[in-house]
């Protein structure tokens, strides 16, 4: 089979030819229909992160396909069903973050993509108990963003506690923010969307936005003070500028809730205003098999539209180079 892999962290991926992998017990065999291109993957690519993968590995963690072989005891996906892979590709599901419905947080976990062989191949083995059901009528290519961007965005405006009436401010507009913004407005937030380019702005105005500010023009700090502060700041870019500015832009018992994962692993945080305004700092890390369910069934009904462009995994490279440009209004999806 075809797949690209990482041999080095200083090397473009390579797109070869690698044995089909066969499953074990509890595994399944997926025929990649699509596989999202997440920033992640170009991070472990490259190493970027403190804990690295080890290479040689395939990135890739919103890979969506067709069950062609299933393990001896594998009892939720049959031979044909449609699944996605996500980032939770295994976790221990007997401590107390599993059994308390907080299984991205389990010590044991294995990510796809980086501790395991991911989607950006026409074969990818994956645990079937972690493995999410993709119901019918979504097609695969909008199904595979949503395996991350979808759900880790979704599981933000949750934890954010967002409500009918706030002010959702939404720090980058892309493959998740476009989602993000969606997902705030079906909680009945009103939402400002902050981005430095045109085009990604338009795109958050046809999806509802009810302010846009351009940060390359605008001070999103006062522009958004100007509307009275926002009740959630979600940040999905990983410039530690920006993650500043979205807490200054919060009003007094704001959230600010942090996705992104800036290279350098810090930023600067005001107590005295955090203390004194009542300001709440929040990690959201991606969202659990209930959460990915929760997010299928909101795009079944048509709550949701996913903006994406596809690419032939041969030119998947090509595609880093369009992200780590800012040429994706989106996101890119990957085709074996």
């Amino acid at each position: 089979m075809r797949a690209a892999v990482v041999t080095s962290f200083s090397e473009p991926l390579s797109v070869r030819e690698v044995p089909v992998p066969e499953p074990g017990e509890h595994q399944i065999r997926v025929r990649i229909e699509a596989s999202g291109l997440c920033h992640t993957d170009i991070h472990a690519a490259r190493g970027d992160w403190p804990v690295k993968p080890a290479p040689p590995f395939v990135p890739g963690h919103e890979g969506v396909g067709i069950v062609e072989k299933a393990g001896p005891a594998v009892t939720e996906h049959r031979v044909g069903d449609r699944v996605a892979v996500p980032w939770l590709g295994y976790a221990c599901g007997t401590c107390g973050y599993c059994v308390s419905g907080w299984e991205t947080l389990c010590d044991g976990q294995l990510n796809t993509g980086y501790a395991l062989d991911g989607g950006h191949a026409e074969y990818l083995i994956a645990d079937a108990r972690y493995a999410v059901a993709v119901p019918s009528g979504i097609d695969p290519a909008e199904a595979a963003p949503l395996t991350c961007a979808g759900v880790t965005t979704y599981k933000a405006v949750k934890v954010g506690g967002v409500t009918p009436g706030d002010r959702v401010a939404i720090f980058g507009i892309g493959g998740l923010g476009h989602l993000a913004q969606q997902y705030a407005q079906i909680y009945g937030g009103e939402t400002i969307a902050v981005d430095v380019t045109e085009p990604k702005l338009a795109l958050a105005k046809q999806l509802g936005a009810a302010h846009t500010v351009n940060a390359a023009t605008t001070d999103p700090v006062a522009a958004i003070e100007a509307l009275g502060g926002a009740d959630v700041a979600v940040v999905l870019a990983a410039d530690p500028k920006v993650l500043e500015q979205a807490h200054a832009s919060l009003r007094r018992g704001g959230r600010l809730i942090l996705v992104s994962l800036p290279k350098d692993n810090a930023m600067s945080l005001p107590i005295f205003q955090t203390v004194l305004k009542g300001i709440r700092v929040i990690g959201s890390i991606v969202g659990t098999r209930a959460d990915l369910a929760e997010v299928f069934r909101l795009h079944a009904a048509g709550r949701t539209r996913v903006f994406y462009e596809t690419r032939p995994l041969e030119q998947i490279n090509e595609a880093v180079d369009e992200v780590l440009n800012g040429r994706v209004p989106a996101r890119l999806v990957m085709i074996p």
